[in-house]
């Protein structure tokens, strides 16, 4: 096919060739290129087309018909043929638009037909890439424009979409536009003076403002996209790298900072003092503490440096709970060497009187006997007994109640001061955290010291440790003075016995304890004694806060699974049977 219907021949296209910018109308279809290609005469003149374009100026005027009777419609319906009447000759040319160019009577210039709806002119397109077809030179190849007679002025065709004003724009050259992309310089990114300047756009790239177009001016398909143009790298935020950079560096060293501890505490040497240290420190071992736990308690006073070297040191080995009197800054292996001598303690089980206690310690420390018992005496207000101690003017010993029972330290160089401060420190820790002050008057007793005093009858007068709630509750309604059992009496023997400075179970007929004088004889005085008759445990003292609830008045133990629990003196009795039985069996077994 020649272009835009020129014949073939030797003259190269002229810029008045009526056939410039021949575009079809809109929607119409152009013949494919495998089509024959029709011979035409080259121009010779000008040519006349026998119509006034003045007439029809937004469109194609009206057709003479040609020498074969054809008449110029512009329809389609494929392939059409249109004649023009020219001066002395006459051409046929092929076209598949339908649409021509035509000179203006003005001007000599050349006009592109123009869609008679729109008033757009209209441009020529290819079938296949859907592009505008522009007349090239035959010699050259060189797109050719129409020059306007009277300007000389070369005429571009206007795009389809832009208005008819009368004049034709030149396309100028665009310059890419992207997205306005907001422009961050990190600290990381390489700035790449390249990248920064826009890239222009040749005219045969696509569009953005033409998505419908697969194709662009020269054939090429959207895959031929972007080439001639760069793309600008990618920024990053130099402040997002940085955190990432934190939380990343933060992440490895935490963890970094755990598999480290992890090795030293399970594989690593602990930290350890060296030597058996120097001053003195007292720390106590709560009863059930693991050997972590008392790693800790020691590392805590400042005894050992870390948990890690007293429990290495003390692998394998049993240490009791107590109160410990320690030196600073020892090593591991001396600390513990120190808690497991028994050697350097003394323990005192639950239940004890205050006169068993002293007698020990005279023992332990090789003093004469009764000199802690002077000193417990003539040194019972500097000892830090709490204010509410000795509340009662009939207190045998102040500080009965008040050595609480556990291991303590006493090796060589103990003083039987120190030691009873020791104990009497330990016990108000106790008597602190059960807050005996505050629930005294709730359980309907007058002082802090009845709850003591309570508590170490209930230590006395239970066997085993599984009857300490319902032992005190007998005790708590023994204690009303309108119960018709025993009329607030409490009828202990253990009272009898502590006022006697004995411990035994035949303490005498009834009739006789009703006799004896004293105010720690619960036989003779109603109510309880003025202070307590043991150094009771703390399960005593619990029992003693919170009683179970039952409305027994007696008990007897018969064996150590079983104790009876009465609520009449009729019922009593034949336990108290029941018990004597059982008594006689264990001798007769025994001999």
């Amino acid at each position: 096919m020649t272009e835009y219907g020129r014949g073939s021949g030797s003259q190269p296209w002229h810029p008045e060739d009526p056939l410039y910018g021949d575009r079809g109308y809109a929607g119409q279809q152009y013949p494919q290129p495998h089509q024959a290609q029709q011979s035409q005469p080259p121009y010779a003149g000008q040519q006349d087309y026998g119509w006034d374009p003045s007439q029809n100026a937004g469109g194609p005027g009206p057709y003479d018909t040609n020498g074969h009777g054809e008449q110029y419609t512009g329809q389609h319906g494929g392939q059409q043929t249109g004649t023009y009447p020219n001066s002395g000759q006459q051409g046929y040319y092929e076209y598949d638009t339908g649409a021509h160019g035509y000179p203006d009577q003005h001007t000599g210039a050349h006009q592109m037909p123009m869609d008679q709806h729109t008033g757009q002119h209209q441009v020529p397109m290819d079938q296949h890439t859907g592009t505008h077809q522009m007349p090239m030179d035959q010699h050259t190849g060189a797109h050719q424009m129409p020059v306007n007679q009277h300007t000389g002025q070369h005429q571009m065709p206007q795009a389809p979409g832009e208005q008819h004003t009368g004049q034709h724009q030149v396309p100028q050259a665009r310059t890419a536009t992207a997205d306005p992309v907001e422009e961050k310089i990190s600290l990381f990114d390489d700035v790449d003076d390249r990248a920064s300047a826009p890239a222009l756009l040749d005219d045969d790239s696509d569009d953005g403002d033409e998505p419908a177009r697969g194709r662009d001016r020269r054939g090429k398909g959207r895959a031929g996209k972007g080439k001639g143009r760069e793309k600008k790298p990618k920024r990053r935020s130099g402040t997002a790298c940085l955190l990432v950079a934190v939380v990343l560096v933060g992440g490895l060293g935490g963890a970094g900072y755990f598999a480290y501890d992890y090795w030293e505490t399970h594989y690593g040497t602990a930290p350890d003092y060296e030597g058996e240290g120097t001053g003195q420190v007292q720390v106590e071992i709560p009863k059930g503490a693991s050997l972590t736990e008392m790693g800790q308690v020691l590392e805590k006073a400042g005894v050992v440096k870390s948990v890690g070297a007293f429990t290495s040191a003390a692998a394998k080995k049993s240490i009791q709970p107590g109160t410990y009197t320690l030196h600073k800054e020892m090593s591991g292996a001396s600390a513990v060497a120190m808690m497991t001598n028994s050697a350097n303690f003394l323990t005192f089980a639950e239940g004890m009187r205050a006169a068993e206690i002293y007698s020990s310690i005279d023992k332990k420390l090789g003093l004469a006997a009764g000199t802690t018992k002077g000193v417990a005496k003539s040194q019972a207000k500097n000892l830090g007994l709490p204010e509410w101690a000795n509340s009662d003017p009939d207190v045998k010993d102040p500080l009965e109640g008040f050595l609480f029972p556990s291991q303590y330290s006493a090796g060589k160089g103990t003083k039987p001061d120190d030691l009873l401060r020791q104990m009497v420190a330990r016990a108000k820790q106790n008597y602190d955290a059960q807050d005996v002050v505050g629930k005294a008057a709730s359980l309907g007793l007058k002082s802090p010291m009845q709850v003591v005093t309570l508590a170490s009858l209930v230590q006395v007068e239970g066997k085993y440790k599984h009857d300490f709630d319902k032992i005190s509750r007998v005790v708590y309604n023994r204690l009303k003075p309108d119960n018709k059992e025993t009329y607030g009496l409490l009828d202990f023997d253990s009272t009898v016995n502590y006022a006697k400075s004995q411990s035994t179970l035949d303490v005498g007929a009834v009739s006789d304890l009703r006799k004896f004088k004293d105010p720690y004889n619960t036989y003779n005085i109603k109510g309880l004694p003025p202070g307590p008759i043991s150094n009771p445990g703390l399960e005593a003292l619990k029992s003693a806060l919170q009683p179970a609830d039952g409305p027994w008045y007696y008990f007897v133990s018969i064996n150590e699974n079983q104790t009876l629990f009465a609520v009449t003196n009729a019922e009593h009795n034949k336990n108290r049977q029941k018990y004597e039985q059982e008594t006689k069996a264990k001798k007769a077994a025994a001999q």
